[in-house]
């Protein structure tokens, strides 16, 4: 699997899984609209046409380009994609004529790895995991998507990644995540330590520049500031009508005190 739609070639060498734990919120170390998800997938790609492996990458500015694919947990049935995706372009018409399938609530594509955890309970462990269409992992609409300049996520963190992060979502069942989470740990010792919560918490800008590829319809507001919003409005609208029953209530007097204020004189009265 490699990319194209760069100045130079990045080729994969290798892909990762962050989550949380059970019964907490996150997992994923990048958020849309302020919003996280359960877990997150990072397929490492490096220059191949400048280095010849991933740790000599690495270091290297734009060494590496990595895909960010952030996965949620449903019980509504999942869509993957069924064919053989081996390039990312840029190409819009080419993911939008892509062939998917509607499958079972659990993803029969992350299964691939899932399944094997159990073989791999406790750290330094090593499986070996029969070969699989990695392009499966990828959500749909691969031409929607945010990029910037940004680092590893962890140490030593080089500041040496192209970062694509797409904005569609994976779907895995609620079975799948807990299988996640529940099945590892840190160490073959008693008490043994579950393996979890191995994300970086979003991290700022920096004044770095994220680039979309597409133009964002609908709400680009979080529930909570949409309540905010709506609160706000209420409450000038609210103040508005104060404002405007006070001022014709003062009209109102004003013109009434007007009216006591005028004397009538009898026109006999002036003659006599």
């Amino acid at each position: 699997m490699y990319l194209e739609g760069f100045p130079r070639k990045y080729v994969a060498a290798q892909l990762h899984l962050h989550w949380g734990e059970t019964g907490s919120l996150g997992g994923s170390e990048h958020q849309i609209n302020s919003e996280a998800t359960a877990a997150e997938l990072h397929i490492v790609h490096y220059d191949s046409d400048s280095y010849g492996s991933l740790s000599e990458a690495a270091p290297m500015p734009q060494g590496l380009a990595v895909l960010g694919i952030l996965i949620e947990a449903s019980q509504q049935p999942t869509v993957t994609i069924c064919s053989v995706c081996e390039r990312l372009t840029p190409n819009v018409d080419l993911f939008q004529t892509l062939p998917f399938q509607v499958g079972e609530t659990k993803n029969p594509a992350y299964e691939h790895i899932l399944s094997h955890l159990h073989e791999i309970r406790n750290k330094d462990q090593k499986t070996s995991v029969p070969p699989f269409n990695v392009g499966e992992l990828l959500p749909q609409r691969l031409d929607q998507f945010f990029r910037y300049n940004g680092s590893l996520t962890t140490p030593p963190c080089y500041q040496s990644v192209l970062w694509t992060v797409f904005n569609r979502k994976a779907q895995i069942s609620i079975g799948q995540l807990e299988e996640l989470q529940e099945t590892l740990f840190s160490t073959e010792e008693e008490p043994s330590r579950p393996l979890v919560r191995n994300y970086r918490a979003p991290q700022p800008l920096n004044q770095r520049t994220v680039f979309t590829s597409f133009i964002q319809v609908g709400s680009v507001y979080t529930t909570g500031e949409m309540l905010s919003l709506a609160v706000g409005i209420l409450v000038c609208c609210l103040c508005l009508l104060l404002a405007v029953y006070f001022i014709a209530r003062k009209i109102r007097k004003k013109r009434l005190g007007n009216r006591k204020s005028v004397v009538f004189t009898s026109a006999r009265a002036t003659e006599a």
